[in-house]
């Protein structure tokens, strides 16, 4: 038995799971989320457990079992508890701003870079140089993070660039120093 699938899901009172024509859905007070479940796995329900069965031992639905448990634990955190990825921006000059639904970023290119936020996503601007993703799905909060970290990664040299709150570069030796050893 997977290690992981076989630990039972507690729910908490203020959310709902449902398991329909192969799908979970999960309400609770931040919005609701569904995700799709391979027909080797059932789910079963009881007043406030859920349990994850797989259909035979192979390898494949080992993974999977383990896998759409802990999809599910984190279904059931975001509804309640919500997801946040936290980026910082390094560079002279380089800054944030949101304007509607758009983040409007200045990384030093020849024009303003525009980040359109998909739907379930929320960006803040704490400071002009810390930008907050936020939203219920913990893959796409994730997801998004990643895209905007893209647009300017950091470079190993000065270490400007979009990085994850905490994230270490690690740092290379320039031209002129590396010859002069």
């Amino acid at each position: 038995m997977s290690r992981i699938g076989k630990k039972l899901i507690t729910v908490p009172k203020d959310v709902k799971v449902e398991f329909k024509n192969g799908s979970v859905t999960v309400t609770g007070p931040k919005g609701s989320l569904s995700q799709k479940i391979s027909d080797r796995i059932t789910i079963e329900i009881n007043d406030a457990q859920v349990a994850v069965k797989r259909a035979t031992d192979i390898k494949t639905d080992k993974s999977l079992h383990g896998m759409y448990r802990a999809t599910i634990v984190n279904m059931i955190k975001g509804v309640t508890e919500g997801y946040a990825k936290d980026l910082e921006i390094i560079g002279v000059g380089f800054k944030a701003q949101i304007q509607g639904n758009s983040l409007n970023l200045q990384l030093g290119f020849s024009h303003p870079v525009n980040f359109i936020a998909p739907k379930g996503i929320k960006l803040e601007t704490p400071k002009p140089t810390q930008i907050a993703v936020r939203g219920i799905d913990k893959q796409l909060v994730h997801e998004v993070a990643a895209e905007i970290r893209n647009i300017c990664p950091p470079e190993p040299y000065k270490g400007k660039g979009i990085r994850y709150a905490g994230e270490q570069v690690k740092k290379k030796v320039g031209k002129a120093q590396a010859t002069t050893k």
